[in-house]
C-alpha cells in the first residue's frame, strides 16, 4: 500500500462520507472513490459498506483504520526525526506533562548537562496525556511517562521512581487533620468531586466533577472548595498555602519511567537515559 492510499482511506473512514473526505483531502470525489475501490481490489477485502443511507466500515475496514493511523503516524514521526537530525539543530527534545515531574526534571537536566558529550535538551511541557502521543509521532525523542496512566507498549523504558498518591483538599477541610485516608473516603466527599480530564480525543468523560485541562486550573478549583484531586506524592512542592495533601493508604502507586522509541540509535539519548537511571 502507498501512504497516499492510506491517507485517502483514513479520511473516508473517519468522515464516513466520500464528499466530506474529498473536501478534506482537497481532491475531487470521483478519483477518491476509484482509489478506494482499487485499494479494496488489491487487498482482496471489502473495507466499506456503501448504500443509500451512507457509508459504514466493515470489520476489515475497522482494522485498516486502526493500523493505517499507526502507519501514517510512524511515517510522520520518521520525517520529523529525520529533519531534527540535521547538524546544528537541538540535540534532544524531552516531553513531560507540565508539573508532573516535580523535582526529578531539574535534577535530570543538571545530571545530563554534566555528562561528557551532552547536547542541548529542549523541554516540551504538555497537557494531560499528551506526552505519549508527542513521543510516538516524532515531535519528541524521549518522554517522562507515568504508569499506570500512560501506555508504554512498543517503547523502550527504564523505571525511575515509584511513589504513593495523596488526595489534595482545601486547607482547613476537616479531613486534612487525618494522617491517611482511603479511596472510599475520597469518593464520598460531599461537594468536592474528582475532576474530569480530557481523553486522547480531547473529549471529557461524563461525571459530576469539573472539566479541567491543567494543574493551575485544578488547584484553583480545589482552593475554592469546588473539587478534590488524587495526585502523586511529588505534587506537594506545587501546593500553595490554601491547599493540603493527605496520603491515600490504598491508592495504586505511580511509577515514573523514561521512554524512547526502540529503534533509536542516538548517543545523546543514551547519555540522557544513563543520567536518569543513576538518579
Amino acid at each position: 500500500m502507498e501512504t497516499r492510499e492510506l491517507r485517502y482511506f483514513v479520511a473516508v473512514a473517519e468522515e464516513l462520507h466520500f464528499g466530506r473526505a474529498a473536501r478534506r483531502l482537497g481532491i475531487a470525489q470521483p478519483p477518491l472513490s476509484r482509489a478506494i475501490a482499487r485499494l479494496e481490489r488489491r487487498i482482496g477485502v471489502s473495507l466499506l459498506d456503501r448504500d443509500s443511507r451512507g457509508v459504514a466500515l466493515t470489520e476489515a475496514g475497522a482494522v485498516l483504520l486502526h493500523e493505517g493511523r499507526a502507519a501514517l503516524d510512524a511515517v510522520e514521526a520518521a520525517e520529523r526525526r529525520t529533519r531534527r537530525a540535521v547538524p546544528g539543530k537541538p540535540g534532544l527534545v524531552l516531553v513531560t506533562k507540565a508539573g508532573a515531574a516535580g523535582e526529578l526534571l531539574p535534577k535530570l537536566l543538571d545530571a545530563y548537562a554534566a555528562e561528557p558529550g551532552a547536547v542541548e535538551v529542549e523541554v516540551l511541557l504538555c497537557g494531560v496525556g499528551e506526552q505519549e502521543r508527542l513521543l510516538r509521532d516524532g515531535r519528541a525523542d524521549v518522554a517522562l511517562l507515568h504508569l499506570p496512566f500512560d501506555s508504554t507498549a512498543g517503547l523502550d523504558v527504564e523505571e525511575l521512581t515509584t511513589e504513593g498518591q495523596v488526595v489534595v483538599l482545601p486547607a482547613g477541610h476537616p479531613l486534612t487533620t487525618r494522617t491517611s485516608l482511603r479511596m472510599a473516603d475520597v469518593s464520598a466527599l460531599p461537594g468536592l468531586p474528582l475532576p474530569r480530564w480530557p481523553g486522547a480525543d480531547g473529549t471529557y468523560p461524563d461525571g459530576p466533577g469539573p472539566e479541567v485541562h491543567d494543574s493551575t486550573q485544578l488547584f484553583q478549583l480545589i482552593a475554592l472548595g469546588r473539587a478534590s484531586a488524587v495526585l502523586p506524592e511529588s505534587c506537594r512542592p506545587m501546593l500553595g498555602h490554601d491547599l493540603a495533601a493527605v496520603p491515600l493508604a490504598d491508592a495504586p502507586h505511580v511509577t515514573t519511567v523514561i521512554a524512547w522509541p526502540p529503534h533509536s540509535r542516538s548517543l545523546p539519548l543514551a547519555g540522557l537515559v544513563r543520567a536518569a537511571t543513576r538518579l
